[in-house]
């Protein structure tokens, strides 16, 4: 596995499928190496300390990398592809666009490959035009070299064909059913009580739309607070604006990144669930809201909708106006939000299984 940042972590999505997806092949007899990268940030160093060593049977080979966000993934991808030709491996499947700039190498070398694009990266409002270039290279190195592609979403498939002329694999992502959890941690730390919130969580960029969202809260009249939950990437500027945004307002908690029993508390106990993003591959984190019966609040851009269908409200893409009317409806429909509650977790659990995303991953390996 090449492409991710680290395992185990919850980064990002991309994090969280490798994990999955590498665990359960594992459990299945396949021998699994994950290339971690170096990181000299907080997580990193915890992460770090797990070089040469299993997770879940998961061999982790840490590469190292530069700090520059621009040469990252490419630095990075260049020296495990490298590290990986040693590896005597069947497959070497890649994980979204950007580490896929070097997929001809291994190609060249006659090892199969396969890359899931977990989003289009070079829309991403974070990065500069000499990443977002990067990003487009790799996805059309990928179109061109990889044996086979995966993609997330029947949008992302239209693309492919459109733009590449090439067929793509829909696998989406899986979910587990978990179990819910009390308001404990979080009344302690935040004083959050069940149904006395509306949560965001992701990560803070400006693709995720947050900062709708703010504007929009701060013109309602309620006494709920907005938990705003999720670690940066690559996104200082935007995160002093959502900082300066959220101050004026003392109904608004800033988490910074969650993890464990705190995270699983926050999707038990939340009134609403609300991603608000511009662009998204598969949000990880409306399966799981979804997962834990939340009622959800999403944009209307298709990677959303195919996931939600009709078990979500949806507002148009971009406009503080509709999403401020549709968070003031259900604010003041209990009734309603709590028939989306009822259905969302069966609903969500049955249509997504990361056993049978693994089972049809599988399938792609073997055809080498």
């Amino acid at each position: 596995m090449i492409g991710h940042k680290r395992i185990p972590s919850r980064e990002g999505g991309v994090e969280i499928v490798v994990d999955e997806l590498s665990t359960r092949l594992v459990r299945l007899g396949c021998q699994v190496d994950a290339y971690n990268r170096y990181g000299r940030h907080t997580a990193g160093r915890r992460f770090d300390e797990r070089r040469g060593r299993y997770y879940n049977g998961i061999r982790l080979i840490t590469i190292p990398t530069p700090k520059s966000s621009a040469f990252n993934a490419i630095v990075y991808s260049f020296l495990a592809s490298l590290r990986a030709l040693f590896g005597h491996y069947d497959v070497i499947h890649f994980h979204a666009e950007g580490p896929c700039i070097v997929i001809w190498i291994p190609k060249l070398f006659g090892i199969h490959v396969v890359a899931t694009i977990h989003g289009l990266d070079w829309q991403r409002a974070k990065w500069g035009n000499f990443a977002s270039d990067m990003l487009k290279l790799g996805e059309k190195l990928a179109a061109k070299y990889a044996d086979e592609i995966i993609v997330l979403s029947q949008n992302m498939k239209e693309y492919f064909k459109e733009t590449y002329g090439r067929d793509t694999i829909l696998i989406p992502n899986g979910i587990d059913r978990p179990a819910i959890k009390k308001a404990d941690l979080i009344q302690k730390e935040y004083g959050l009580e069940r149904d006395g919130y509306i949560l965001f969580l992701a990560r803070i960029v400006p693709e995720k739309g947050l900062h709708y969202l703010i504007e929009a809260f701060k013109k309602l009249d309620t006494d709920k607070k907005l938990v705003i939950a999720g670690g940066t990437s690559h996104s200082d500027e935007y995160v002093k604006k959502i900082k300066a945004m959220s101050e004026t307002d003392k109904r608004i908690i800033m988490t910074d990144f969650i993890h464990g029993q705190c995270l699983e508390e926050l999707y038990s106990n939340a009134y609403l669930y609300v991603l608000p993003s511009d662009v998204e591959g598969m949000a990880l984190t409306l399966l799981e809201a979804m997962s834990y019966g939340n009622c959800c609040l999403v944009s209307d851009i298709k990677e959303n909708t195919e996931v939600t269908e009709g078990c979500a409200v949806t507002f148009q893409k971009g406009s503080v106006k509709q999403l401020g009317i549709k968070l003031d409806e259900l604010l003041k429909d209990s009734g309603k939000v709590q028939s989306f509650k009822e259905r969302s977790q069966d609903f969500i659990c049955q249509k997504y299984n990361w056993d049978q995303v693994v089972k049809e991953t599988l399938s792609l390996y073997e055809q080498k």
